[in-house]
């Protein structure tokens, strides 16, 4: 079986699954998630948004593997080319799962499945258990785009409760700088698709009048790396749960390296 990966969080769980054998073509952005796979000279494809059928078809794949974000006519001309090719449109933890088991059935690893999902719950079982001391429930805000504002998806959401804090909002949805400042969150949380880091925290504040918000008068602002966050696999949610975790509790949590913070 060679797979095509048309995004790093599939690339992330086959590794995770101890498969990259299987992987003949991945994207540049996968391997900025995974450097060591540079030296495995694999086919360089566009991802889920700007598949190129050409560069699918040069790599001689015997399955794709895309996920979202899509666009609608890059899937459609991968169907056309009679490419095998399988879908994933995670929402929640739960999908989550059910695309490692997925992928999993293709790579011959259900045994490595079920142990690294296991991994996973275990490890929000144990933030989740820590939070259970504390004394206050702070109301987060998490950002995944800002213009327009949209909040972060549901697996966020599910995160953020697990660190024993509220999510504001609705996963997903539009929402407004009014609405926020109205809100007054505890904690502002910043990641942007595709800016890594690089989520210019000063200037937000500045543009959107915010420095009344209690966040902005304790400095509880941050920006998380976008992979962290936006990526759903199991490493990398992982980092993004430790990073809300510090953000809601910083007496429970110890600081993430990778976080930004209002200066």
């Amino acid at each position: 079986m060679r797979i095509a990966s048309l995004q790093p969080s599939i690339t992330l769980t086959i590794a995770a699954l101890n498969r990259l054998d299987y992987l003949c073509a991945c994207t540049k952005y996968c391997i900025e998630a995974l450097p060591e796979l540079a030296a495995q000279n694999l086919h360089i494809l566009h991802d889920s948004w700007t598949a190129n059928t050409e560069e699918i078809l040069a790599a001689k794949a015997d399955l794709v593997i895309a996920s979202v974000p899509y666009r609608m006519e890059s899937l459609a001309a991968i169907l056309k080319s009679g490419l095998p090719i399988l879908t994933l449109a995670p929402h929640s933890l739960a999908d989550i799962y059910k695309d490692i088991r997925l992928i999993a059935a293709h790579v011959d690893a259900q045994p490595e499945a079920e142990t690294l999902i296991a991994n996973m719950q275990s490890a929000i079982a144990s933030t989740r258990g820590r939070a259970e001391s504390r004394t206050h429930t702070p109301t987060i805000y998490c950002e995944e785009w800002g213009k327009p504002l949209i909040h972060s998806q549901s697996w966020v959401a599910e995160l953020v409760e697990a660190a024993g804090a509220q999510y504001l909002g609705t996963p997903g949805a539009h929402t407004t700088p009014e609405a926020i400042a109205a809100a007054d969150p505890d904690v502002l949380l910043f990641s942007w698709c595709g800016a890594g880091n690089r989520v210019p925290l000063e200037r937000v504040i500045d543009q959107r009048n915010w420095h009344h918000l209690r966040a902005v008068q304790q400095r509880r602002v941050f920006c998380i790396p976008d992979q962290y966050l936006n990526t759903p696999a199991q490493t990398t949610l992982l980092e993004g749960l430790a990073c809300i975790a510090a953000t809601a509790h910083p007496t429970l949590h110890p600081p993430h390296p990778e976080l930004i913070q209002l200066p």
